[in-house]
């Protein structure tokens, strides 16, 4: 991404979307008094969430007992009721669906490959499924200090070794045949990536036309397999991404705020919520809307207009797909392919 002279100045720069992660699939209803259990509580979290001023809704779902849901047909029903409470939210199913545990101690692990691809079989569907590139490690644990997880099941050593041991299997046929079938359905692709050598990977997919949509990205700056919180790490990866891309900065726990400060002045994009962070000051909790209402201040002291549903869905482009590599990789920023013969570097036509 280049940073013109006035790129920082908020009237050049698109109003923010903040995405909400309320849901927090890693800890159990006992952890947290903002966890929603019941059907119509999950819902009226996402009517707080947009509310505050959240415009995009990262969706997990419970179950009546409080454990993460893995059934679609729970997904579709949360789906067909949010699209009602919130008609004007981008709504995101987290593409894992739930990873966590069934019981203490068991592993906790992504659903297998084909029940994953029935995300975009949802119905309603969903604005936006994420999608992980390459087969990583997902150590969720390891930035968590004892602080961190003090008073949750995480502070559990056998659940807490469930959540160390955690991976991603997300191989070269998986992520083709789900980007093929999402496409279909006219369902956006956001890209959780962890690093640099993962958006290499994304890139090499949109040249080869396997994705012809926005490039929609979620830097996970979560450790763990994944970039750390380290302000270089995400400068490299705004770097390295292209002026065209939709750039969401996602972290963990203490470390989510200053970095969504940085994202906010540079004229990024925001998430926040308890899937990601617990804590206000050392010590104190915070809720998802508590995080959201402070992450609209901030950028109201920045004089940088926050994003409504309609104008978060034009800046995501929802709905948006194109005709072919070519087109694509012009409308998100990234060098053509080389034409047969050319030599030198390439680069887009004046």
């Amino acid at each position: 991404m280049n940073f013109l002279d006035d790129a920082l100045h908020p009237e050049n720069q698109e109003p923010l979307v903040i995405t909400a992660a309320p849901y927090g699939p890693e800890f159990l209803p006992g952890d947290s008094d903002d966890i929603p259990v019941a059907m119509k509580d999950q819902v009226q979290k996402a009517v707080d969430c947009y509310n505050a001023g959240a415009t995009v809704l990262h969706i997990h779902v419970r179950e009546a007992d409080g454990s993460g849901s893995k059934r679609l047909s729970l997904f579709n029903e949360m789906l067909s009721r949010l699209r009602d409470a919130v008609p004007n939210m981008v709504l995101q199913v987290g593409g894992s669906i739930s990873f966590a545990p069934e019981s203490e101690g068991e592993a906790a692990k992504w659903l297998s490959d084909d029940t994953r691809h029935m995300l975009a079989e949802l119905d309603p569907a969903p604005d936006q499924v994420t999608i992980a590139i390459n087969t990583n490690q997902m150590n969720v644990c390891e930035l968590m200090s004892a602080d961190d997880v003090a008073g949750t099941s995480l502070a559990l050593p056998a659940y807490q070794q469930a959540y160390r041991e955690m991976w991603i299997p997300s191989g070269p046929a998986f992520v083709e045949e789900h980007l093929r079938r999402l496409q279909s359905k006219g369902i956006q692709a956001l890209f959780m990536l962890g690093d640099v050598g993962q958006l290499e990977t994304v890139e090499r997919l949109y040249l080869r036309g396997v994705y012809r949509g926005p490039l929609a990205l979620n830097w996970v700056g979560i450790g763990g397999g994944a970039d750390g919180p380290n302000p270089y790490n995400m400068m490299e990866f705004i770097r390295r991404a292209p002026d065209g891309a939709v750039l969401t900065i996602e972290s963990i726990m203490r470390s989510v705020l200053p970095l969504n400060a940085m994202a906010i002045a540079m004229g990024l994009h925001v998430r926040c919520g308890i899937e990601d962070n617990l804590w206000g000051r050392k010590g104190e909790r915070i809720t998802s809307v508590q995080q959201i209402e402070q992450l609209v201040r901030i950028s109201e002291e920045l004089y940088r207009d926050v994003a409504s549903g309609q104008e978060a869905r034009r800046i995501l482009r929802i709905g948006e797909f194109y005709g072919s590599a070519e087109e694509t990789l012009e409308k998100v920023g990234w060098t053509p392919n080389r034409r047969p013969g050319q030599q030198g570097f390439t680069a887009r036509a004046a």
